[in-house]
């Protein structure tokens, strides 16, 4: 939400845009996307061209209530009390808009980049300076050509310190950045390979990200990493922090873990100082020392730093989604809570059908800088962009101002504790619930209550990882082409209605399910999108036309029950796909039956040709090329034939994920995204780094002993060890996906950081590592295998494909969604 206002004609002049203004308007509220609109009497919607052209969703945000658009130059709006400003670029117009509104205001800025840890060292810098500080920041890790002018717009005259972090993937758009953010403070967070594929080499990297700060009066950084671009600093007064060079302005010289805690000691002023971290992996502690030397740079002394650095907490930058008590689905957010993050939060829960029911628990928000009144009146106008059933706020300021809420359904409760005391009262059942918190409310312990229990072995999925793998593929595609999402085998072993939820959300075309019960549960959770059934069986056709899911017909006997069906309940045009094989020989009418197919086609007014398609048999090997040029050709020749038939034009569809990459001249009216979607396609090289793994599996050691060289380990006395040795035990076996094949030394799994070695046969529910030489202990998490340790790597380990190795993950295996 923002305070600050401009007319509809201020915009216009600051932005250079032509056109009419039809109606004097207030703009208060930048949007972007059509999904995600609040505030729509006061918000700008840029249509924004993409993967996805934003002119095609004017009218969805018209219809929300937006009333301002900036659109390229073009074919005319013409929409009844619409404001149309006329750009060549609606992405500079936005950038522009909010370099203006950043000049506005006299605040201090810092400016982040870096390779990593840009999101954690800006929250970390939150946290430490928030009680001296009314701090505006990006929301979560919006660095982006559109996060930052979005960022950068929530900047109101309450503000004493703005920190905002900006990404960059490619050369020459910090520029655009630096004009927009305008830092006086620069950090350089940690220089490392992520988006290395972008640049020429590593120095055009740096020299790129050094732009933010051209115009900055002080830069921080590891003198360690830039002892090579000295000369290329752009910034006279410069804070290094280093750990090998005592010239630096802060020299750490000293290093110790004590009790899972980092203890540091360095030098700074010529005095010996120290800080305590509360984090042990080296990641942290890099974050941590950058944070360490912004706040002496700032002028807090060394005594206070470090006080404050001790009490830092991990940084949540996930929603998770989890499935809970009741047949309920959660959403935990339990570690932090503002605006800008509770509006995030809110969209993801909007996203879910699953359940017709949503429910919001919130704590108090702390140190938003707003008087309560105005904070929880704020809150009240954002929870009213969504649809929530019930409402659940904790904290004595939520009591105070709970006059500012009308929902259905609300309650009330002072702290943490007197809600779960309530918790079986509140009679949770078959709804969807965001549990959003900060981290003083101990929101986990609702979590915890609200979740279904499981063993700890988990499949995660990245939510975010599927999108980026959705819109890699779009960007291959002709403007109009569409895609159809394969969702079958519970989406490759990475959940039903999850899934589904997000592609739907993302404006995929359709879905294929394999069985008409797939698409049921599809249906029962609230998706809408047109379904295709791979695989109808007659005896469900009732369930497949009361769903209204679409039948793939691939022999005479199927169509003969499919139109006897239809004939008999009196169903007309009921939309079918006819699947012709053309070198496959799984199912499909072969080339030589397209005659006889289309002879009971004509002039049959029960159903109606939806799409015609077939599958490639090796769309990925070279060396079948020529196979996959003759398939091509006869599909072509067959759906000529059945479109002459018909009178009518069809979607025609032939190309698997592999097709999408190979085949562009094959894409015709629509694609199938299947094993690419999750991050699997061989055809794309693992080293471009464009798609990635949506699952990580991990499990957790249950036990660790020790083993002398000879002694027999597991069933049949199968494994051993040559030397004395250590074995850990972990929660994980073939009833969970994790085969047999794997067992005696052929699969292995990381455990901290080092890939160790199967013992023995794997059973049921465990298995077997050899860790000698290892620091393990009990509940050491043990990764199988994720976006570092692929999954095609445990593929080759046992001959097989990554398709069999996700979705022989076991349902008893616990899956957690991640959404950042």
């Amino acid at each position: 939400m923002h305070s600050n206002q401009y007319v509809i004609t201020e915009v216009k002049e600051i932005i250079k845009a032509e056109g009419n203004i039809v109606k004097e308007s207030t703009i208060s509220t930048l949007l972007t996307d059509s999904r995600r609109i609040n505030n729509a009497a006061e918000g700008l919607f840029f249509a924004l061209s993409a993967r996805r052209n934003g002119h095609e969703f004017i009218a969805e945000a018209y219809a929300a209530g937006v009333r301002n658009f900036v659109v390229k130059h073009g074919p005319e709006f013409n929409l009844p009390g619409a404001n149309f400003l006329l750009v060549d670029d609606p992405l500079v117009a936005l950038q522009t808009l909010a370099a203006y509104h950043r000049c506005q205001f006299k605040l201090q800025v810092i400016g982040v980049t870096g390779s990593n840890g840009k999101t954690i060292v800006k929250e970390w810098l939150y946290q430490l300076l928030a009680a001296d500080k009314n701090i505006v920041r990006n929301p979560k890790s919006y660095n982006s050509q559109i996060g930052v002018p979005l960022s950068v717009w929530q900047i109101n005259s309450r503000n004493n310190l703005g920190i905002f972090e900006a990404g960059i993937s490619t050369i020459n758009e910090m520029d655009k950045l630096q004009a927009i953010i305008k830092p006086q403070i620069g950090i350089l967070t940690h220089i490392g390979p992520a988006h290395d594929e972008g640049f020429a080499n590593r120095k055009q990297k740096v020299l790129e990200k050094l732009q933010l700060f051209k115009n900055s009066k002080l830069l921080i950084y590891n003198y360690d990493q830039l002892l090579d671009y000295k000369k290329d600093i752009p910034v006279k007064e410069t804070f290094t922090w280093s750990r090998k060079f005592k010239v630096a302005d802060l020299y750490v010289f000293s290093e110790t873990v004590i009790s899972k805690k980092y203890y540091l000691r360095a030098y700074y002023q010529k005095k010996e100082i120290e800080c305590l971290i509360p984090f042990s992996d080296l990641a942290s502690v890099e974050n941590a020392i950058t944070c360490w030397a912004t706040m002496l740079a700032m002028g807090y002394t060394p005594a206070e730093a470090d006080k404050r650095i001790e009490r830092l907490v991990p940084v949540s930058m996930r929603l998770e989604l989890k499935n809970g008590v009741n047949n309920c689905s959660v959403i935990d957010d339990s570690y932090n809570s503002d605006l800008q993050s509770l509006e995030i939060a809110l969209n993801f829960l909007g996203q879910q059908n699953q359940h017709q029911k949503k429910t919001l628990i919130l704590s108090d928000i702390l140190q938003s800088g707003l008087q309560l009144d105005v904070l929880y009146c704020q809150v009240a106008n954002l929870i009213g962009t969504q649809r929530i059933d019930k409402f659940i706020g904790v904290g004595e300021a939520l009591i105070g101002n709970q006059t500012c809420f009308n929902l259905p359904e609300q309650h009330f409760f002072k702290d943490t504790p007197a809600l779960l005391q309530q918790l079986k009262a509140l009679n949770f059942k078959e709804e969807t619930i965001l549990i959003k918190g900060s981290r003083r409310f101990e929101f986990e312990r609702i979590s915890n209550a609200l979740t279904q229990k499981a063993h700890e072995t988990i499949l995660e999925i990245n939510l975010n990882a599927l999108l980026n793998n959705l819109n890699y593929y779009r960007s291959k595609l002709k403007l109009g082409v569409k895609v159809m999402a394969m969702v079958k085998a519970f989406s490759y072993g990475s959940g039903t209605f999850e899934v589904a939820n997000m592609l739907q959300y993302n404006k995929v075309d359709y879905l294929a399910v394999a069985y008409i019960d797939e698409g049921v549960a599809l249906r029962q959770s609230g998706i809408n999108l047109p379904i295709m059934v791979l695989n109808p069986e007659a005896s469900a056709f009732d369930k497949l036309v009361e769903h209204k899911l679409e039948p793939v017909i691939y022999s005479f006997g199927l169509l003969d029950d499919f139109v006897i069906y239809t004939q008999d309940r009196a169903i007309q045009s009921y939309p079918v796909h006819l699947k012709i094989d053309t070198g496959m020989h799984r199912l499909g009418f072969e080339n030589l039956d397209v005659e006889t197919l289309c002879d009971m086609l004509e002039q049959n007014r029960y159903i109606r040709v939806q799409s015609v398609f077939s599958h490639l048999v090796a769309s990925e090997a070279v060396q079948h090329d020529e196979f996959t040029k003759k398939q091509i050709k006869r599909f072509e020749k067959a759906f000529k034939e059945i479109e002459k038939t018909l009178g009518y034009k069809v979607i025609k569809h032939l190309c698997n994920t592999s097709g999408i990459t190979r085949w562009p001249s094959a894409h015709y009216d629509m694609v199938r995204l299947g094993i690419g979607l999750y991050g699997v396609d061989s055809a794309v090289p693992a080293s471009d780094n464009a798609l990635k793994p949506i699952a990580s599996l991990k499990t957790s050691v249950a036990q660790v002993r020790k083993v002398g060289a000879g002694d027999t380990i597991s069933y049949s006395r199968s494994g051993s060890l040559q030397k004395d040795g250590k074995i850990a035990t972990v929660r994980i076996g073939y009833a969970d996906g994790y085969l047999r094949a794997f067992g005696n030394g052929t699969g292995k799994m990381m455990v901290k950081g080092t890939l160790v070695p199967t013992v023995g046969n794997i059973t049921m529910d465990m298995c077997m590592l050899d860790v000698s030489g290892l620091d393990v202990s009990e509940g050491d998490e043990v990764i199988v295998f994720d976006e570092n340790y692929r999954i095609e790597e445990l593929a080759r380990q046992i001959g097989t494909i990554p398709y069999e190795i996700l979705t022989n993950v076991s349902q008893r295996v616990k899956r957690v969604y991640f959404y950042e």
